[in-house]
C-alpha cells in the first residue's frame, strides 16, 4: 500500500461540476475595479488611440513620469503573436481581432491615477468544460512596466476566475522569454514543461514555457501578492482578508 499525505486533487464535488454546464464559452464582458487599475472590455474607438501613442516608440510624459524614445519590438512586441503597429488603424485591427477571438475575452488595463489606458490583458483558451482557462496577450505601456499595476492587473483576473469556480489558470510563453518566465513565478504560478516546437510565429520555431496556478494553491498566492501590493495602506491590507 502506498500512503501519501496529498490531498485528493481529483475528487470533484457535484455543485463544481455543474460549472462545466453553467460557465459560458467566450468569458463574460465584465469591468473590474482596484486600487491602480482598473480592468474594462476593450473599446476600439476608444481605447486604440491612446494605447498607440503610449507603445508606438515614442517619447511618454505622463504624470511627471517620463520614458525617452524607445524601441517598441524590444520593449512590447519581441515575443508577441503581434507586431508594432505603424498606425492607430493597425493597432485598431489587432484589437477587433482579439475581441472576435473564441474562447477569450480582451480587457484594457486603466491606471487609476493617470486615466489612461495603458496595456491589455486576455482571458484566452477558456474551457469551461475542463474548468481552466489561460491569462495571456499581456502587454503594457513602458511607462508603467514593472510597477504596481501590472501585478493587479493579473490579480483582477486571477480573482475573478477563481471566484468563478475554475480549477486552473494557465499562462504560457515563449521559452527565450525570460521576462514573462519571471513574472510568472513571481505572480505564483508554478512551472511544468517546455513543449518543443509547440507552434511557428513569426517565420519561427517556438518553444513554449507552460505555467499554471491551481484553485488549492490560490488562497496561499492571493495572499502574498495582496500583501505586496497593499501592505502600507491599512484599508488596503483589510482587504486581504475579504473573500
Amino acid at each position: 500500500m502506498i500512503i501519501t499525505d496529498k490531498p485528493d486533487l481529483t475528487s470533484i464535488s457535484s455543485d463544481t461540476l455543474n460549472l462545466q454546464h453553467n460557465l459560458p464559452t467566450k468569458p463574460q464582458s465584465i469591468s473590474l475595479e482596484s486600487r491602480f487599475v482598473d480592468l474594462v472590455p476593450v473599446d476600439v474607438s476608444a481605447h486604440a488611440g491612446p494605447l498607440f501613442s503610449l507603445t508606438n516608440g515614442s517619447p511618454i510624459s505622463i504624470l511627471g513620469r517620463h520614458i525617452n524614445e524607445y524601441n517598441s519590438n524590444d520593449v512590447i512586441w519581441k515575443y508577441s503573436f503581434d507586431s508594432p503597429s505603424s498606425t492607430v488603424e493597425e493597432l485598431a485591427e489587432v484589437l477587433t481581432k482579439r475581441l472576435n477571438t473564441d474562447r477569450a475575452r480582451c480587457f484594457c488595463v486603466i491606471e487609476k491615477k493617470s486615466k489612461s489606458p495603458v496595456g491589455i490583458i486576455n482571458y484566452l483558451n477558456n474551457y469551461p468544460e475542463h474548468l481552466k482557462i489561460e491569462l495571456g496577450g499581456i502587454w503594457f505601456s513602458p511607462i508603467v512596466q514593472g510597477t504596481k499595476a501590472n501585478t493587479e492587473a493579473v490579480l483582477l483576473l486571477l480573482e475573478h476566475a477563481f471566484s468563478l469556480g475554475y480549477l486552473r489558470v494557465e499562462w504560457k510563453c515563449d521559452d527565450r522569454n525570460q521576462r514573462s518566465k519571471k513574472a510568472a513565478l513571481r505572480l505564483g504560478f508554478k512551472f511544468e514543461a517546455i513543449q518543443e516546437s509547440h507552434m511557428i510565429v513569426k517565420g519561427e520555431t517556438r518553444n513554449t514555457a507552460w505555467f499554471r496556478l491551481l484553485h488549492s494553491e490560490w488562497e496561499d498566492v492571493r495572499y502574498r501578492l495582496k500583501s505586496s501590493l497593499y501592505a502600507k495602506d491599512e484599508l488596503w491590507w483589510e482587504s486581504i482578508h475579504a473573500v
